[in-house]
C-alpha cells in the first residue's frame, strides 16, 4: 500500500496572523542561558507547533532577528511571542507573581517524572530549560515550584536541550489541550 506525502498546502497551517490570535495552551517557555542558536530556533519550532503561548529568552540566550536561529526556526521566531530578560530569577518571579506553577527541567533531588505529572487546564504553567552542559542555574532551580525529570533508559546522562523541550512541550500539550 503506497502513502503519498501530503504537499505542504494540503497541511492547512495557519499564517502568521491567525496563529498569533489562535487559542494557546497555557505553557510559557523559559530559555535560561542556552548558547546555541540552533537549539533556540528548534524550540521556537517546537512551540509554534503546540501553540505554546511565549517564550522568555534569558541571560545569553539569543534573540530574534539572528540568521543562525532563524535556519532552525524556519519563521516561528515571527508567530510565536517572545521576550528578553537579563536574568532568569526575574522571569521565574514574575511569572509565580502572574499564577504561574514554574518548573525546571531538571535532575534534581525529589524531581517529578514527566510521565507521572497530571497537569490541570485551569492552571498556567512554565516550563525552564537550561544551558547545554550546565542545565538550568541552581538558584533557579531553588526559586522554582518544583523540577521535571525525563525518565531516561540508557547510558546517557542527558537529552540535547531541544530533544528535552519538544518531549516536556509534547506533554503540556497532550493534557492541556484536551
Amino acid at each position: 500500500m503506497s502513502r503519498r506525502k501530503l504537499k505542504l498546502e494540503e497541511l492547512n497551517r495557519l499564517s502568521v496572523e491567525e496563529f498569533r490570535t489562535a487559542e494557546k495552551i497555557p505553557l510559557t517557555v523559559v530559555l535560561d542561558n542556552v548558547r546555541s542558536q540552533h537549539n533556540i530556533g528548534s524550540v521556537f519550532r517546537t512551540c509554534d507547533a503546540f501553540r505554546v503561548e511565549e517564550i522568555l529568552l534569558c541571560g545569553i540566550t539569543a534573540t530574534p532577528p539572528n540568521a543562525e536561529i532563524h535556519k532552525t526556526a524556519l519563521g516561528a521566531e515571527d508567530s510565536v511571542q517572545w521576550r528578553y530578560l537579563d536574568e532568569t530569577l526575574t522571569a521565574v518571579r514574575q511569572l509565580q507573581d502572574s499564577g504561574y506553577t514554574v518548573y525546571s527541567v531538571e535532575q534534581a533531588e525529589k524531581s517529578l517524572s514527566l510521565e507521572t505529572m497530571e497537569l490541570q487546564r485551569d492552571k498556567k504553567y512554565a516550563v525552564i530549560l537550561g544551558h547545554e552542559v550546565h542545565g538550568v542555574q541552581q538558584p533557579v532551580v531553588d526559586a522554582c515550584d518544583g523540577c521535571i525529570e525525563i525518565p531516561q533508559f540508557g547510558t546517557k546522562h542527558s537529552l540535547n536541550v531541544s530533544v528535552a523541550a519538544g518531549i516536556v512541550i509534547w506533554d503540556f500539550f497532550r493534557q492541556l489541550s484536551r
